[in-house]
């Protein structure tokens, strides 16, 4: 199979520019997308984002955690600069762990239109407690949305241990 020709990525931008520019307040706009050479199967594309920061907002005091991005894409996928880019934004973003983990789940929708897609977040812990929000979306009226029920009822069935905590 040949590699991508240069027409296919006329929309990812950022790839490759030695000039990037972080952003450190909630930008969405950053994120691009380009063509799944692999529409007609089902696979799942997964990130992990071990340095999220963004802030308490009450407190402004920094919060830490690791992301974990897993999708099913359809026509689009996300251009993984532009998803760095996009969630370093977030380091001067003043909301709730549970929000922000559903804000970026609910970008990725927009932005792809995925055929299912899970955002989780393990957040280090304040106050003697931590916060591992998860949400999840599968395509309505597809097996996938069936996927999604599914994988929300079972998501914790099985916890790791956590030891370093």
């Amino acid at each position: 199979m040949a590699g991508r020709d240069e027409n296919e990525l006329e929309d990812v931008q950022l790839l490759g520019s030695q000039g990037t520019t972080y952003d450190f307040n909630y930008t969405p706009e950053v994120l691009e997308v380009f063509e799944n050479k692999h529409p007609s199967r089902d696979y799942f594309v997964k990130f992990n984002c071990p340095e999220f920061t963004t802030l308490c907002p009450k407190t402004n005091q920094p919060d830490f955690g690791t992301i974990y991005i897993s999708y099913i894409p359809d026509v689009k996928m996300v251009e993984s600069k532009s998803l760095k880019l996009y969630l370093f934004s977030f380091r001067n973003h003043g909301d709730f762990h549970e929000d922000c983990i559903n804000i970026i789940m609910n970008d990725l929708i927009e932005l792809m239109d995925p055929r299912y897609i899970e955002v989780r977040g393990k957040f280090t812990p304040r106050g003697g407690i931590s916060i591992d929000p998860y949400c999840n979306y599968g395509r309505p009226g597809t097996k996938f949305e069936k996927m999604a029920d599914q994988r929300l009822i079972q998501h914790d069935m099985y916890p790791e241990n956590i030891d370093n905590r």
